[in-house]
């Protein structure tokens, strides 16, 4: 009984690890989807004459060091 008990605590503990790694997955792709706009914007207000380029350069400085603390998968559902 033991033995069931524990083998089943491990699965348990096991679909709760994966799970949490899919919450940060998703939370990563929202970031990154929202830097993504951030920039988009910044751009456009630039191009209208209403933004900077330093605020362009800024949301694309975020965009990039998301990028490399978690990947760009984000971009292909883009």
């Amino acid at each position: 009984m033991a033995g069931f008990l524990d083998r089943a605590k491990e699965q348990a503990q096991a679909a709760l690890a994966q799970g949490r790694e899919k919450v940060d997955e998703v939370q990563q792709q929202r970031a990154g989807n929202e830097l993504l706009k951030r920039l988009g914007a910044a751009y456009y207000a630039e191009r209208r004459g209403s933004g900077s380029e330093d605020a362009t350069r800024q949301a694309l400085d975020a965009l990039e060091a998301h990028i490399s603390a978690h990947g760009d998968g984000f971009l292909r559902g883009a």
